[in-house]
């Protein structure tokens, strides 16, 4: 027997709920005649397989199906040598790959010259982001379409195009709810609420009794693993705790590797805040600590503890930004040794090359500051790291204006 999901598909673009950004384009196609290559792009239960299916039997052409999940490169060239082998006026073909990105990217290449030679219209559907997924060659040559997932007012259409359930109106609001934008999971939650009883009607605390909330849509290996950890970052960033608090619960409810969440928040300490209020990698670290002696759950708030107290801090990346020069500089003049003066002369013969001639002892002098040089003698003194006005980083920005004007005073005494 066919699930609810597949008998409730609906047949024509009328018929659609959600995605009306695609819809008018998609028509003006059908309406054209001739059918595009296409890439579906969007999360589960969205409607990429209806959307594909509707455009492709729009056509005056051969419809197949074919699933990455179960077939391969061997399937699909067996594909291609029955249609060939059809009759001269045979019809187009056109060939719908669900979870293309299953395919690796040399795999992918097999699609390349039947789309190229306009053997085949390709019609893709995928839920990863196809910037990583597909290979650019392929890219090039479909048409992407982003697909969202259904808002709770879609997913209400949807539930009251149904039978009478034995539910109350808010069930019905909870029930969109705990779908999470996905319309497959919401079917299978009224195929499973069509067996209740049906009076009295269902509480929403109740439908636990029955359904199950869809879990949170999370996959450490796709890219919303990517884009929750660059929401916690830019969040801390910008110094909004309770955005920040929410997206590291969003990735500790997905079953995030929290040591790899530990890794990113002291990368946040240093690239964010720095020398701005130094305490905040020392925040970062005993997090870790925390968390590595203690486990979930316990652990979890030290790693919280530590997001909100980063999220408060002054901001500061001229740390981040000084590292970068001088990495860089490091790079492109390596080839350059330091200064003598302030090499150590073991041997004599260094003695006599004149390795340490000439050092001052900083200890030695008032200030405890002598002012040498110390980059290389063909580089000229560099200029990294400028202290902003913010938090500790004020009390750095006096250091250094201290230590310049008693370098320039140095110099002058040297003349």
């Amino acid at each position: 027997m066919k699930p609810l999901a597949e008998l409730q598909r609906p047949n024509t673009l009328d018929d659609v709920v959600g995605q009306s950004h695609l819809i008018g384009w998609l028509r003006k196609v059908i309406q054209g005649g001739k059918a595009l290559s296409i890439l579906l792009w969007g999360p589960p239960g969205c409607g990429k397989t209806t959307l594909a299916r509707i455009y492709a039997q729009s056509f005056d052409a051969t419809f197949i199906p074919f699933s990455a999940v179960y077939q391969g490169v061997t399937d699909l060239k067996k594909i291609i040598a029955e249609h060939d082998a059809l009759p001269l006026f045979k019809k187009p073909l056109i060939l719908f790959v669900d979870e293309i990105h299953r395919f690796n990217k040399a795999q992918q290449d097999a699609f390349l010259p039947l789309v190229e030679s306009g053997k085949i219209t390709l019609i893709g559907a995928t839920t990863e982001n196809p910037s990583f997924s597909l290979n650019n060659a392929l890219l090039s040559r479909l048409r992407t379409l982003i697909l969202n997932s259904l808002t709770e007012e879609e997913l209400l259409i949807l539930i009251n195009r149904y039978k009478p359930l034995p539910i109350t109106e808010e069930s019905k609001k909870t029930l969109a709810s705990w779908s999470a934008g996905d319309a497959r999971h919401l079917f299978n939650m009224l195929e499973s609420l069509s067996l209740a009883p049906s009076t009295p009607l269902l509480a929403p605390e109740q439908l636990s009794d029955w359904v199950q909330k869809r879990g949170p849509l999370y996959d450490k290996g796709d890219e919303g693993h990517y884009n929750l950890i660059s929401a916690l970052h830019k969040s801390v960033r910008g110094s909004d705790p309770d955005a920040s608090l929410y997206w590291l619960c969003r990735m500790f409810n997905g079953g995030e590797d929290r040591q790899f969440l530990a890794r990113r928040i002291i990368r946040m300490a240093s690239e964010d805040i720095g020398l701005a209020d130094p305490n905040a990698l020392n925040i970062a670290l005993h997090a870790w600590q925390a968390y590595d002696h203690l486990g979930m759950p316990e652990g979890d708030l030290a790693l919280a503890e530590a997001v909100i107290y980063l999220a408060l801090a002054p901001k500061s990346n001229s740390l981040y930004t000084a590292f970068g020069e001088a990495m860089e500089s490091a790079k492109t003049t390596g080839h350059l040794p330091p200064p003598k003066i302030i090499l150590n002369a073991p041997t004599r013969y260094m003695l006599e090359q004149g390795y340490g001639k000439g050092y001052i002892y900083d200890h030695d002098t008032p200030n405890t500051f002598s002012g040498q040089n110390y980059f290389p003698d063909e580089l000229k003194r560099q200029k990294y790291y400028s202290p902003n006005d913010l938090g500790f980083e004020r009390e750095l920005k006096k250091r250094i204006e201290y230590f310049h004007l008693l370098r320039e005073k140095s110099n002058v005494n040297s003349k």
